[in-house]
């Protein structure tokens, strides 16, 4: 995390009058396709999950998330904005994440076929620097959070 977010997060467990937990995992990140617009619905309550690929995780050699565990979220300026609590984490093909997920994700029109077209383009996009290709049944890794701390 840099300065900015180590600042963030402390701001917030000052302002709970605690301390953070001192086995607590943080991290801080931007949403990928769109950050500034994803944090927004992050922050009026409508995305409440997110998504990624495995494999990038396998790649990029960083460990699964897990429920308990907190990110710092950044908008695309890496100014942080938000923090939220990772409260469950599946591990699933895509062509199996359940319409409960995909509504849960917030964008769009809330629909399970707009959910899926959009994370089809994203992941044939993002698996092209690796020389993969998009498939139907890639697993991914389906986290849903919750908001606890925004930027006043």
């Amino acid at each position: 995390m840099n300065q900015k977010s180590t600042l963030f997060w402390e701001t917030y467990w000052k302002e709970k009058l605690e301390s953070a937990p001192i086995d607590a995992s943080v991290s801080a990140w931007a949403f990928g396709a769109d950050p500034d617009h994803l944090l927004d619905l992050v922050l009026q309550g409508k995305k409440t999950a997110t998504c990624s690929g495995h494999l990038f995780y396998e790649k990029e050699q960083e460990p699964l998330p897990k429920a308990g565990q907190y990110a710092v979220i950044l908008d695309s300026h890496d100014e942080p904005k938000a923090i939220i609590e990772i409260t469950h984490v599946d591990v699933m093909p895509m062509n199996e994440v359940p319409e409960s997920f995909a509504r849960a994700e917030g964008e769009g029109d809330l629909s399970y076929q707009y959910w899926y077209r959009a994370h089809q383009e994203f992941f044939t996009e993002a698996l092209e620097p690796y020389g993969l290709e998009f498939k139907e049944d890639m697993l991914l890794v389906c986290e849903r959070f919750k908001l606890v701390y925004s930027a006043s």
